[in-house]
C-alpha cells in the first residue's frame, strides 16, 4: 500500500494510551493506529452527513414520488 508520511502533534496522554494499545497488540504499530482512527472517523462523519441529508427529505413527498413512479411503471408492464 502507498502511504504518505504525515507529521501530527498530540498530546502525551494520547500517546501513552496509543502506546499501550500497540504495547497489547491491539495495533501493530503507531501508524496502523492512527490510520484505523482516522478511517473510522471519517467513516462516521460520511454516516452523520447522510444522516443530515436525509433528515431533510419529506417522507409524503417521497411516497408521493415513490406512488406516482409505480404507477407509471405499471402502466408500461405486459398483461399477464
Amino acid at each position: 500500500m502507498n502511504a504518505a508520511k504525515v507529521a501530527i502533534s498530540i498530546s502525551p496522554q494520547v500517546l501513552r494510551r496509543v502506546d499501550a494499545l500497540v504495547k497489547t497488540r491491539a495495533f501493530p504499530s503507531r501508524s496502523a493506529a492512527f490510520q484505523t482512527a482516522v478511517a473510522e472517523k471519517l467513516v462516521r462523519m460520511d454516516r452523520s452527513r447522510l444522516a443530515r441529508e436525509c433528515a431533510k427529505l419529506s417522507i409524503p413527498a417521497e411516497q408521493k414520488l415513490a406512488d406516482e413512479g409505480v404507477a407509471a411503471d405499471s402502466r408500461a408492464w405486459p398483461a399477464y
